[in-house]
């Protein structure tokens, strides 16, 4: 087995470094890239929890004022009428 050296010079140390990096922040892009789509479908999916619960919310409160305001109507006509019997007495 024969041994022979080989010198390296700066530029192929750069050149190898520069091809590393490249190499390292590929992947780093890739690992990014998909970090970023996970998030994107968390954030959808909170999203689209998030409005049903305001809808629900809205719902809630649209039958409650309703409610209400059926009460202040039914409550308004029985003061009408308990003034119609005062006046008529």
């Amino acid at each position: 087995m024969i041994n022979k050296e080989k010198t390296v010079s700066k530029k192929d140390i750069r050149e190898l470094l520069n091809i590393q990096t490249t190499v390292i922040l590929d992947a780093v892009d890739i690992k990014l890239i998909n970090l970023k789509t996970k998030i994107d479908k968390k954030l959808e999916e909170l999203d689209l929890k998030f409005s049903q619960k305001i809808d629900k919310l809205t719902t809630t409160l649209d039958k409650f004022l309703k409610r209400m305001t059926d009460i202040e109507d039914e409550f308004t006509m029985m003061k009408n009428d308990l003034n119609r019997v005062k006046k008529s007495y």
